[in-house]
């Protein structure tokens, strides 16, 4: 697979097929990028489990934290990955190593390692690379057009809601 580029059907097919997350490399620090996704992912209504040795017992955002992707307490859809490229290859392995297979594994922003793709992709498992889930389900959604950003028009004004009930959902075509 081409990973310089990712067609969006691609991207909302896994978004929309995800429910559970494990959160590799999560913080407890609401500074870093990782919590903020985490509080984002929550706020979607997926499930996520953060991980991170350096704090496995405590909890962030009323989530248990894991030592490893093992101890999650059942398998997971998607490995989101926040770590560095090099160190990425291990969380792979790990994946790989786990009884169920996760259905993806994501690695944020600048995060690339070319060589744990091809060994997930291998065993049937999508892999995307150098995005955000957050940033992803954003964009697909409409919701940074709400800000003016992605709808090549800028304004002050506040969108006009539709009366009744409204979702912000990847899962409408085009």
């Amino acid at each position: 697979m081409d990973h310089n580029s990712y067609a969006d059907a691609y991207i909302r097919g896994i978004l929309t097929k995800t429910k559970t997350i494990a959160l590799v490399g999560a913080s407890n620090n609401e500074a870093r990028t990782s919590w903020i996704v985490l509080k984002y992912l929550l706020g979607r209504g997926f499930t996520v489990y953060p991980v991170n040795p350096g704090l496995a017992g405590k909890e962030i955002l009323g989530r248990t934290v894991y030592r490893s992707l093992a101890d999650a307490p059942q398998p997971v859809d998607m490995v989101d990955v926040f770590r560095n490229s090099q160190a990425a290859g291990a969380v792979v392995d790990e994946a790989l190593a786990l009884a169920q297979l996760p259905k993806t594994i994501w690695m944020q922003l600048s995060v690339r390692n070319d060589a744990a793709a091809a060994r997930a992709e291998a065993r049937g498992v999508q892999v995307v690379m150098n995005r955000c889930p957050k940033i992803e389900w954003g964009r697909l959604s409409g919701e940074i057009g709400w800000g003016g950003v992605n709808s090549r028009i800028l304004s002050s004004k506040k969108p006009a809601m539709m009366a009744g009930f409204q979702k912000l959902s990847v899962e409408k075509d085009g």
